[in-house]
């Protein structure tokens, strides 16, 4: 079997560094598996993120937003996660179609089902087995990542980024629209909670990191080793 675990939360709140924390723990014992994003992943979705995010684009339409974030994700699961998860390996993906239905869905005000449709064709119908909710205020989570851009533009002396800072087309809307955002995962997860695990982000990034763990830990045992077998 196989196993496809995804990270989500509002800007700022961590979620890129656990998936990757949760990668390298998994890698380190011999669990075979990958970390990709979205928007990105392949060479393909990767150009159709530089469109989607760059601050210059500020006439894109939302509807426009939508087709490409699902376009993207659409070539991220053919090329990649489908095929991976076919030999039995583990897929952690930072971000997946619940960020479409927050951010464009609850976000600019797309009608849920249309985007329910859309999100069917990209995927084929591929659900998470897990969705990890890194839970943060999101006033919280846009003055870190604002920290973040600043310490990356001054070169900071002793500033350590485990991932890249982007500030991009959607970190800058404004104070109401993340909070719709917001608003918008706690009601996905109300829907769904079975799915679900809400991991509060104000916690140090170690503990963070070991109460997904503990929460991954049961479902392992769908996966093989390299060298061994179920």
């Amino acid at each position: 079997m196989s196993l496809f675990i995804t990270f989500e939360g509002s800007e700022g709140s961590g979620k890129s560094t656990q998936a990757r924390l949760l990668y390298e723990r998994l890698q380190a014992v011999g669990y075979p598996v990958i970390l990709t994003r979205e928007p990105g992943g392949t060479r393909i979705s990767e150009l159709i993120r530089r469109i989607v995010m760059d601050l210059r684009h500020t006439e894109m339409a939302p509807t426009t937003e939508t087709l490409l974030f699902s376009a993207a994700r659409a070539q991220l699961v053919s090329e990649l996660i489908r095929p991976y998860l076919g030999t039995g390996g583990i897929v952690l993906c930072d971000r997946y179609a619940d960020s479409t239905f927050a951010y464009q869905g609850y976000g600019l005000g797309r009608d849920l089902e249309e985007l329910q449709a859309i999100t069917t064709v990209a995927t084929g119908g591929l659900q998470p087995d897990l969705t990890f909710y890194l839970d943060l205020p999101v006033e919280e989570g846009l003055r870190r990542k604002h920290l973040a851009k600043e310490r990356a533009e001054q070169n900071a002396p002793g500033t350590t980024l485990s991932t890249p800072v982007e500030w991009n087309r959607l970190d800058a809307r404004d104070l109401a629209y993340h909070q719709r955002v917001a608003a918008g995962f706690a009601d996905l997860i109300r829907k769904e909670p079975q799915r679900w695990r809400i991991i509060p982000a104000e916690q140090p990034i170690p503990i963070l990191a070991e109460q997904i763990a503990q929460e991954v830990a049961p479902l392992l045992k769908r996966v093989a080793r390299l060298g061994e077998a179920l």
